[in-house]
């Protein structure tokens, strides 16, 4: 329970420096009627709203977990790491295969179906954010002509 509040406490002064940073969002004369900052000001309510539910009804003191599900968290942990440091030198596809192969395995599947899910999730997110949505994200490493 203790835990819980003092996370909570810690989200709700993080949030509160979210709005503070958001508020210094400087605004163009041409920018739409809603503005830039209504996107941060929106998550930082969601977890400020999210991290006063943990402070006022805490859950019951949790079982933290040992053993090899440490040394599965620490390789999950590792994992996003090595992917937000490779996704600029790499583009977006192949970091996200490999680290969303690896997360599916440790989910619990096998590898093979593991490595497909990876090469699906690289691809179709790709595709989805840079054809559908339109954003500027390189697929590959620059040179290789994609």
């Amino acid at each position: 329970m203790r835990g819980d509040r003092i996370f909570g406490a810690v989200m709700i002064v993080i949030a509160l420096g979210y709005i503070l940073s958001a508020h210094g969002i400087q605004t163009s004369f041409m920018s739409d009627p809603v503005g830039p900052r209504l996107f941060p000001y929106m998550i930082a309510t969601v977890m400020i709203v999210s991290a006063l539910v943990m402070v006022l009804r805490p859950d019951p003191e949790a079982e933290w977990p040992a053993g090899p599900m440490v040394l599965q968290l620490g390789l999950a942990l590792v994992v996003l790491i090595a992917y937000a440091y490779a996704i600029t030198p790499l583009g977006f596809i192949i970091p996200t295969a490999i680290a969303s192969g690896i997360l599916s395995w440790q989910i619990g599947g096998n590898p093979m179906r593991s490595a497909i899910t990876g090469v699906g999730l690289g691809i179709g997110l790709w595709v989805m954010f840079r054809l559908i949505l339109g954003l500027s994200l390189r697929g590959f490493p620059v040179g290789w002509g994609f």
